[in-house]
């Protein structure tokens, strides 16, 4: 085992340190740091155990040294502290507050899964939410303030009804949706999945030969919130309506499970011109009468009207 005079050679030679052995410890023990340490420890620490430690306040001291100046470090990320071990002193290494930040940002988006949505919701907020003097509606402010209302009385475990809502393409319905998802996982922590369900339904179509619709339906029905986005954008078969659609909601209501839905059609003009008329052009009212029962008890109908913000120079 090398001394630690010799080790702690080698680690000047590498960094090109030219400075004597009792220079540089007399540099570490000066640290504001390594005194608060010893200080705060002084009832347990011998003068035995600081000789022997040495190595460890050196190493200490340098990786301080090496994040203060920017360059790379033993462990990218983590900041070294001084811990006593066994009767030892000791050096380990704690996340920094950039390092926790990262990893809460992460966590944030890893709660929030997109099936077929835009990439701008990933970063939708709802303090991005256009209610300014130029493009402000009554609706689109009722809207926002039914949104925030949600986030903050949101409690897991506790049914909420989410939000229907409907209005013309480029309103902000799918970006609100997604400034909803985004903050109930940063607030709450609530994992949430948006799903573009016209897309779904293909998918859901193409899963038959497969044999995964099962799977897919699973992975949807018990989310803790839901948001199905522009739904009735296209015509349904009796297969997806009944199913599909039927069954997510059908679960949901049972387990009370908040859901959200965009659509460009209001509650009644999705029952009257969407779901009572499958791709077939027959006329079932009383199917679409059930599906929307559970729509109205999953949600509460808004409308948002205003100027189409995809044109917004």
């Amino acid at each position: 085992m090398k001394s630690l005079n010799e080790s702690l050679q080698g680690i000047m030679r590498g960094k090109n340190i030219n400075t004597n052995i009792a220079e540089l410890m007399k540099k570490v023990m000066a640290d504001d740091d390594v005194q608060s340490f010893l200080s705060a420890n002084r009832d347990q620490i011998t003068k035995e155990m600081v000789r022997s430690g040495q190595s460890k306040l050196y190493e200490f001291y340098h990786e301080k040294q090496l994040r203060q100046q920017g360059e790379a470090t033993v462990a990218p990320g983590y900041s070294p502290q001084l811990v006593l071990n066994s009767g030892q002193i000791d050096v380990t290494y704690v996340p920094t507050k950039q390092l926790m930040e990262q990893e809460r940002q992460r966590h944030i988006k890893r709660l929030v899964q997109s099936i077929n949505m835009p990439k701008f919701i990933q970063h939708a907020s709802l303090d991005d939410f256009y209610i300014d003097e130029q493009h402000a509606t009554a609706t689109r402010t009722a809207a926002l303030k039914a949104a925030v209302a949600f986030t903050e009385s949101y409690q897991p475990g506790h049914f909420q009804p989410g939000l229907y809502l409907y209005g013309n393409f480029g309103v902000g319905k799918t970006f609100l949706l997604g400034a909803i998802a985004n903050e109930l996982a940063k607030t709450k922590g609530v994992a949430t999945t948006m799903m573009h369900f016209p897309s779904f339904a293909v998918e859901m179509r193409n899963s038959i030969k497969s044999n995964s619709t099962s799977e897919k339906l699973a992975a949807v029905k018990k989310a803790p919130i839901l948001m199905l986005d522009d739904i009735g954008a296209d015509a349904m078969s009796k297969w997806v309506r009944d199913d599909v659609l039927g069954i997510i909601l059908e679960c949901r209501m049972q387990e009370e499970l908040p859901t959200f839905f965009s659509s460009n059609f209001s509650m009644d003009e999705l029952a009257a011109n969407h779901l009572a008329i499958d791709t077939q052009g027959d006329r079932e009212p009383l199917k679409a009468q059930r599906i929307m029962e559970r729509i109205k008890f999953l949600s509460r109908e808004m409308p948002m009207t205003g100027q189409n913000l995809r044109n917004k120079g």
